[in-house]
């Protein structure tokens, strides 16, 4: 029996009822299913069950045992953010279903919310990470992550998984959380202004967007002086960045045109 990599972030997760519980909360689509990390091939063969599948191993000594296990199998070997700054992962729309290591989840699914082939993301994650993209406003989970996510998916965490159901097991409770992609993809320079208006949660939405933002007065969009990131919605901080990027683009228009 292989041993699990701690490098590779790698906890296979064994228990049948909770890959069952996986399989049954597929999408209900025709896509190609991009698996990343399939380990062991547990999920995998739940899935050659039902579609079509691409699978992305980094683990070298896993791909042999993935090549034997399924001969069938379109498998691809090697780190898949590599392949992602190629292009997308697929050629054609494809659904997003993995176990994805905890270190590098946040990066694969913020990816995944940005490439126009990927429809829906149906993953097994930190129960920390999913509570973040999950959080509704005004939860002390409420972060740029939820933002983000609600601007191009629905999202909606629908189980989790005890540490128990994995070799080995890891030290915090999993969770499969699941977004459903009306949108290809998100802002990007939205996300950075988010990164600033929650740099610092605990300070006002004043104090960080002021740290980039010269006078910037939350009272002129009807805001408060004292509320803080959390306490405000995707819709207003999407209000809000449309406005501050307006006034600096003509600032830069004015500069230039006075040089």
């Amino acid at each position: 029996m292989i041993k699990a990599k701690k490098k590779f972030g790698q906890n296979f997760l064994k228990d049948k009822h909770y890959l069952e519980k996986i399989s049954e909360a597929m999408p209900n689509t025709d896509n190609l299913v991009v698996e990343i990390g399939p380990g062991l091939g547990d999920l995998t063969e739940k899935l050659l069950e039902k579609r079509r599948v691409l699978a992305y191993e980094i683990d070298k000594d896993l791909c042999e045992i993935l090549k034997e296990k399924f001969p069938n199998l379109n498998l691809k070997c090697g780190d898949v953010l590599e392949y992602w700054q190629k292009g997308s992962l697929a050629e054609e729309d494809y659904d997003l279903i993995a176990n994805l290591p905890y270190y590098v989840a946040t990066n694969i699914i913020l990816r995944a919310l940005r490439d126009p082939k990927c429809k829906n993301i149906l993953v097994l994650i930190q129960k920390e990470v999913a509570d973040k993209f999950s959080a509704k406003l005004g939860e002390k989970n409420y972060s740029s992550l939820a933002i983000l996510a609600s601007q191009v998916a629905d999202v909606k965490k629908l189980f989790d998984i005890p540490p128990g159901a994995f070799v080995p097991a890891p030290k915090v409770t999993s969770s499969v959380i699941e977004f459903r992609k009306f949108k290809d993809s998100y802002d990007e320079e939205f996300a950075k202004f988010l990164k600033i208006a929650f740099a610092n949660p605990r300070k006002t939405l004043k104090k960080n967007l002021s740290a980039v933002y010269k006078n910037f007065d939350p009272k002129e969009f009807g805001l408060a002086d004292t509320i803080r990131p959390h306490q405000v919605d995707g819709s207003t901080f999407f209000r809000l960045f449309s406005a501050l990027k307006e006034r600096s683009e003509y600032g830069k228009r004015k500069k230039r045109d006075n040089s």
